[in-house]
């Protein structure tokens, strides 16, 4: 199974760099693969940040996403490597990745990990 590359990823200029805004993009949709097992693992991912001067393009994030499905890694590992890869591409003022899984076995999990400072103000 080759990893996930953010060479696939595309930004383009955020139109309103001088305010700061909320974008939150869901996919509803995300596979990966149990490293242990070989079985796939459902669920949603939520991407909200507050973009400085590059927004990612949405055809490239679903690309990007669907190199998951043949990906083998945990949720943890999942979740802080699409966070790693989107700030590489766009170095937001700040980011918040939320995997929410799917119950395995009665079993739900849910990672979230962040870059930079949370917003303080109410949006």
């Amino acid at each position: 199974m080759t990893a996930p590359s953010s060479d696939i990823l595309e930004t383009f200029d955020n139109p309103c760099p001088d305010r700061r805004y909320i974008i939150e993009t869901v996919a509803p949709e995300f596979t990966s693969v149990c490293p242990i097992t070989g079985q796939p693992d459902f669920g949603t991912i939520t991407i909200t940040y507050i973009a400085d001067r590059k927004c990612f393009e949405l055809k490239s994030l679903k690309l990007y996403l669907q190199q998951y499905r043949n990906h083998g890694a945990f949720y943890e590992h999942v979740t802080n490597l699409i966070l790693d890869h989107l700030v590489q591409v766009t170095q937001p003022h700040w980011m918040r990745i939320q995997a929410a899984f799917t119950p395995r076995g009665g079993i739900r999990t849910s990672v979230t990990a962040e870059h930079g400072q949370a917003p303080t103000e109410t949006f």
